[in-house]
């Protein structure tokens, strides 16, 4: 568009040198004369206008505690639509601690029943022994620091912790020992972390390395699915997969416990990984109960009702994600949930893994014979889909055809990896979508990085790489910062329009002008310019964004037609007012024709015309911003904004008194001449009528823009 004006300020270059070529002006006139009419048609103050929408909106977002690194982003986030806003789960969904529900007890293979306090309970101690040693944890003035999850674990367990600097286990190679203390009334020794595996998202497991007076060990936890891949399979229960499934499926979250028995005196710190993590002995399985935040069910709830698809990415088990996801609305109630899986090994006749779907609550046995991945069934608008991360590690490698079409219709994506976050949100971009990701951890920093809108609820890692920090750490913070998006962005188009609109219109008033070798005063173009443009300008960017979500989103173009419609026919109406009003006067009898000069000062501008358009054109500058001052569904309405409603009050009545009143120190100081009260009416009648036509024309633009978009969203679910 600003090429269009451009092309529009060359037209006037060429139009102004010819005619006052043709009015025997100067050579250096002619050149100053054009070179206003470019600054007109393009005003300098354009990019400031625009940019003061994303101000206010950051100045707002700072005041609900959200804070943004790169202001930009802002309007991005007015864009996100029929688009995905992913949600890590953990501590963005549901609250940061988890609750202990129960431990159960493995032993010769076989699960016992629900352990509810295992501080107290003389069977499980060698399970809480490892709950109590298997983790990073340090002491710092007395206060225990390192995972939430294990620090509520070791809590549960009544264990104490403390660096030991002792010289009893010297035999041991250990740079600094962790010495574990059990509860007094335990019939356990004390024990000492000697060596540390820490946990990785990708292996999905950690590990350690304890010694006591009699026995050295390993012991090892993770998710069940990972840990009981690493065991001796006579040491897992024959139900032990359909119980981590119950567990899943109520929401619960698992962690699965192994150890294994090493020789003492061995060289601890050079044991690799690798030997330690394999051949384990399973020994318990602990569930942890992780609520929803209060907001959760309301945030997602709106963002369903707005259109606005919401995705769950998370690192736990996909049924516990299922779980989570149809309690908080991501799955929806009345729609069936199916999973895409696959079976190691299982190949077609490309030798490619065969991917299965299955409903939630089907055993696989029974899924896997039956049925196929079938696209039509994956476009099904009463399906919804999850996944984890290993289908999707298969979907990438082995059918990439399927990967645009998979991301579009999956709503939940579990075991996901960080690097795999990121792998969505990248391929979500691609298929044309608008990503908002909002996460809290180390493992969502490269897809908070990758997405269009990055929202860190942390203050650690995570907020480094997201343009968007919560202070408030749920996810309210999502639909506050799309409202305020879509504020900035329409603001930003309102403000667009508005200065295109006063440029056009004042081109126009300077061409009329021209064609009789005179133009505006000084003081006129500082009147329009600070006490119309400049103030109606910044007071209408503070408009607060609206309360509700709209189903639709704003036009993501300035260049839309509605938008171009609307503009180009508002200059049509405020051209003809001009032209009227120019032509009008010339056939008064008192009128008398501009004789120009060869000076150019204020005193040799004034003209019966110049006075007569500028009046009329007052009024098209205030009507373009009341009609441009975009309200619900995206912002507020103007009556909200009091400062701006009173300023265009007070301009309109400023501007009605110095057409009706000639009162002639205001008139000599903006340089208008005399004009009989009679035709004075007749112009603030020509503004009354030009305003009306102006509004009505807009409501009528609006209305069939309107219907065609419904209608064009109608055509679309057909297809």
């Amino acid at each position: 568009f600003i090429a269009v004006l451009a092309g529009v300020a060359a037209f006037g270059f060429l139009y102004t040198s010819f005619i006052l070529f043709y009015r025997g002006s100067s050579f250096f006139k002619i050149f100053i004369r054009a070179l206003d009419l470019v600054t007109i048609v393009v005003p300098p103050a354009l990019p400031a206008v625009m940019g003061i929408g994303i101000f206010y909106a950051q100045r707002r977002l700072r005041q609900k505690s959200i804070y943004c690194i790169s202001p930009t982003t802002i309007n991005t986030c007015g864009a996100i639509d029929v688009v995905c806003v992913c949600f890590d789960k953990t501590g963005t969904l549901t609250e940061d601690g988890l609750d202990f529900y129960a431990l159960r007890v493995v032993e010769n293979a076989k699960i016992g029943e629900n352990i509810v306090q295992i501080s107290t309970n003389e069977t499980c101690q060698n399970v809480v022994r490892a709950i109590a040693t298997c983790h990073t944890l340090s002491k710092i003035n007395h206060e225990l620091h390192g995972d939430p999850l294990d620090v509520i674990m070791f809590e549960q367990t009544r264990y104490s912790l403390e660096e030991d600097d002792s010289e009893s286990h010297e035999s041991i190679e250990s740079i600094q020992p962790i010495l574990i203390r059990p509860p007094k009334d335990s019939t356990l020794s004390d024990c000492q972390i000697v060596k540390q595996f820490t946990f990785s998202s990708g292996l999905q497991r950690q590990s350690v390395i304890v010694t006591d007076e009699d026995s050295m060990k390993a012991y090892c936890k993770g998710s069940p699915e990972m840990i009981m891949s690493l065991c001796r399979p006579e040491t897992v229960p024959e139900n032990f997969h359909d119980i981590v499934e119950e567990y899943s499926q109520h929401g619960y979250r698992l962690i699965a416990v192994a150890e294994k028995d090493l020789v003492i005196g061995s060289e601890v710190q050079k044991t690799s990984r690798q030997s330690i993590e394999c051949d384990l002995t399973l020994i318990g399985l602990v569930a942890l109960e992780n609520r929803l935040k209060p907001v959760t069910t309301e945030v997602i709830q709106k963002l369903n009702e707005a259109n606005i698809r919401s995705v769950m990415v998370t690192g736990d088990n996909l049924l516990t994600a299922l779980s989570v996801a149809r309690e908080c609305g991501i799955i929806i109630s009345k729609k069936t949930a199916y999973l895409i899986e696959h079976e190691n090994g299982v190949v077609d006749k490309r030798g490619r893994t065969i991917l299965t779907i299955r409903e939630k609550g089907e055993h696989h046995t029974q899924e896997r014979q039956s049925k196929s991945v079938d696209l039509s069934k994956m476009s099904n608008v009463d399906c919804q889909f999850a996944i984890s991360g290993s289908t999707f590690s298969v979907v990438t490698h082995e059918y990439p055809e399927l990967l645009d079409q998979l991301v579009c219709v999956c709503n939940v994506f579990a075991r996901m990896a960080p690097e795999q976050k990121q792998l969505l949100v990248e391929h979500l971009q691609e298929v044309g979508q608008t990503v908002a990701m909002c996460g809290d951890g180390a493992n969502d920093c490269a897809a908070l990085k990758a997405a269009h809108a990055g929202i860190s609820l942390s203050e650690a890692e995570a907020s480094i790489a997201a343009p968007f920090t919560s202070k408030v750490a749920d996810i309210r913070c999502v639909i506050t910062l799309i409202s305020e998006g879509r504020a900035a962005l329409v603001t930003s188009y309102s403000a667009f329009l508005c200065m295109a609109g006063y440029s056009l219109t004042q081109f126009i008033s300077i061409l009329l002008l021209y064609w009789i070798a005179t133009s505006y005063s000084q003081m006129q173009f500082l009147f329009i310019d600070i006490a119309i443009v400049t103030n109606l300008a910044f007071l209408s960017s503070q408009t607060r964004a609206h309360k509700g979500l709209a189903s639709t989103p704003p036009p993501t173009s300035i260049l839309s037609t509605a938008s171009m419609v609307s503009l180009f026919g508002q200059l049509a109406i405020g051209g003809m007012a001009q032209i009227g009003v120019f032509c009008l006067i010339t056939m008064q009898e008192w009128f008398k024709p501009f004789q120009p000069t060869h000076h150019d000062n204020d005193e040799d501008r004034k003209s019966l015309q110049g006075t007569a358009i500028f009046y009329v054109s007052l009024f098209h500058y205030i009507v373009l911003y009341f009609v441009f001052a975009a309200g619900p569904p995206y912002r507020a309405s103007i009556t909200s904004n009091k400062a701006f409603l009173m300023s265009m009050i007070c301009v309109t009545i400023g501007c009605i008194a110095i057409v009706v009143f000639y009162f002639t120190p205001i008139q000599y100081f903006l340089g208008c001449l005399f004009i009989p009260q009679q035709f004075r009416f007749i112009i603030l009648c020509i503004a009354l009528i030009t305003a009306i036509v102006s509004i009505l024309y807009d409501r009528c633009v609006d209305w069939i823009s309107l219907k065609i978009s419904e209608k064009i969203r109608q055509m679309r679910k057909g297809a």
